[in-house]
């Protein structure tokens, strides 16, 4: 089993239940803080309202992928859920990759780097 990664379905049930959601237009994040734990798990889904199989297996490689620009800066000890929306399927990549930004700001999972400022 790889590290950092939601693999069962009462695992994701309990976030689904207990966590906390982040709305947006493409994508909803779940987020569940972890006690004693220095690791943030992650896992993706995408419904059956989302096309077929092929697009779904794309609308998630897209998110994992805009996931993984940001994981160095996640804060560890959180269990997340990311759930495409149907819309997700037309959106280009920078668009999600926004979103799925926003949300992690939005859920206060950001660590913010000290130094100058970049632009």
């Amino acid at each position: 089993m790889k590290v950092g990664r939601l693999t069962k379905n009462r695992e994701f049930r309990q976030v689904y239940k207990q966590g906390q959601a982040y709305v947006g237009r493409y994508v909803v994040l779940y987020v569940l803080p972890r006690q004693s734990s220095k690791v943030t798990r992650t896992g993706f889904t995408v419904g059956k309202k989302v096309g077929g199989a092929v697009q779904r297996n794309r609308v998630r490689r897209r998110l994992k992928e805009a996931y993984g620009l940001l994981k160095p800066r996640i804060r560890a000890g959180y269990d997340l859920v990311f759930v495409a929306r149907p819309r997700a399927l037309t959106v280009r990549f920078q668009v999600l990759r926004e979103e799925v930004r926003f949300l992690c700001t939005r859920a206060k999972l950001l660590i913010i780097k000290e130094g100058p400022i970049s632009g």
